[in-house]
């Protein structure tokens, strides 16, 4: 018997992405241990039935926020593949600049697929936030070959009423992936000389027209007041519509 602040912890890295067997060592017990603390069982992943994970397919519950969010991070940076026979692997690119964005992608992936593990796979440069199952091209109905911008991209009806309903996450997953928040620089002649002004200002760059216009109809059912900087770019500068975006998004971290 372990006590329950081994249990918590084990837990919490496991939410993070790491494997059972990173888990168990760090926790120092057993691999065993780790997976029936997660799926109440002591079986292997092979064992786990898998066929009723689903919110779709199946009567299981979603994290409808933890939806909306991980829903902007895909059509920004992820993408499936199919992975052997009808497994599927949801990937998430993550800079490596900003560790607090993984954790977050991570965080959604394990909330929205509780019962499929997370995993991290490093690249040059940045970290891939991975997950397999079945369904994952079910929850992302928007899965096709060829890059998005070459495609059509618009949401199912259920998807709407959950951006919808959490706009604020689906926003903030949009500006994680495909967006920053920067200090523009401004210089003014004065009488004494030049001035240099700053103020920040965010924008979300993205080649697909669709999935700007995702963007910018989520902004005017906040309120948020945006222009398109160019082809591809929407930027927001109002000083009222960058503190509302700072209560919810804010810097990268």
């Amino acid at each position: 018997m372990y006590d329950r602040e081994i249990v918590d912890q084990a837990l919490a890295l496991s939410r993070q992405g790491f494997s059972d067997r990173k888990v168990a060592e760090m926790c120092g017990v057993s691999v065993g241990a780790v997976r029936h603390w997660k799926y109440g069982n002591r079986r292997t992943d092979q064992d786990i039935d898998r066929s009723a994970t689903c919110p779709l397919c199946n009567d299981r519950s979603l994290d409808r926020r933890a939806y909306s969010y991980l829903l902007g991070l895909y059509l920004g940076d992820g993408h499936i593949a199919r992975h052997r026979r009808e497994v599927h692997r949801l990937t998430i690119a993550c800079c490596d600049d900003w560790p607090g964005l993984m954790d977050a992608a991570a965080e959604a992936v394990a909330a929205v697929m509780p019962h499929s593990s997370v995993g991290r796979l490093q690249r040059t440069g940045c970290t891939l936030v991975n997950s397999y199952s079945k369904h994952w091209v079910c929850l992302f109905p928007q899965h096709g070959p060829g890059m998005k911008h070459t495609r059509t991209i618009r949401l199912e009806p259920w998807q709407n009423e959950i951006i919808v309903e959490y706009t604020e996450a689906f926003v903030r997953g949009l500006i994680h992936s495909d967006g920053c928040r920067s200090l523009n620089r401004v210089r003014r002649p004065g009488k004494d000389g030049a001035r240099w002004y700053e103020y920040p200002r965010y924008f979300f760059t993205n080649e697909s027209a669709d999935i700007r216009r995702l963007f910018t109809d989520s902004l005017d059912r906040l309120g948020i007041a945006w222009k398109q900087s160019n082809r591809k770019t929407i930027s927001v500068a109002r000083r009222e519509a960058v503190a509302r975006l700072d209560e919810f998004v804010g810097p990268k971290y």
